[in-house]
């Protein structure tokens, strides 16, 4: 997994924003970890400067697309396609696009689910950046790239606020050929 480049200045901004997170114990099954991002969403400074190191990174890369993945990805993807005046292509749950989709199932921690994107909204040579709120089992980022690839089109990078190591979700991601990126990390599930 990529991370930040180790200077004061990525690493101070790690710490901030583990510090930004709010963790819910035994959430939503007994011994979770719940990693609730929602806390930087309601602190404008800690949203602000979680964009601004995105930006940053991602001003400096030539991509077509930002992918985001349903639901809080959207938040994310939403933002940086404002910024980064890129377009912006949803990933939904089954049934919830209209029109013609492509749909590919995968495996979740706890069942299984599909993921759909619309037909056009990749298009064949396109680069995408795909972006979530966290890195877990890299279960639904891969059903992201496999849609992407399905269009004709590749992954610039699976990109994050939070990477959870010891779910090994970065590892299958590189392992698929998906370059991963986050912001911080944390230990356990």
């Amino acid at each position: 997994m990529l991370s930040l480049t180790p200077t004061d200045e990525s690493s101070s901004m790690e710490e901030y924003l583990r510090a930004q997170i709010r963790t819910i114990p035994d959430w939503p099954h007994p011994g979770i970890q719940f990693r609730d991002i929602t806390t930087l969403f309601e602190n404008p400074q800690a949203w602000k400067k979680t964009v601004d190191v995105f930006v940053r990174r991602y001003s400096k890369m030539t991509f077509d697309r930002i992918g985001a993945l349903d639901a809080r990805g959207f938040l994310i993807g939403s933002t940086l396609s404002y910024v980064l005046e890129k377009p912006l292509v949803l990933f939904r749950k089954k049934g919830k696009l209209p029109g013609q989709t492509l749909c590919v199932a995968y495996d979740l921690e706890y069942g299984q689910a599909e993921l759909e994107v619309h037909a056009d909204s990749v298009r064949p040579g396109d680069k995408v950046l795909v972006v979530d709120d966290l890195i877990a089992t890299g279960g639904t980022l891969l059903a992201a790239d496999q849609l992407i690839r399905q269009a004709g089109a590749s992954t610039l990078e699976a990109a994050a606020i939070i990477n959870l190591p010891d779910l090994k979700g970065a590892d299958r991601l590189n392992a698929a050929g998906v370059a991963t990126f986050a912001l911080c990390s944390f230990a356990g599930e």
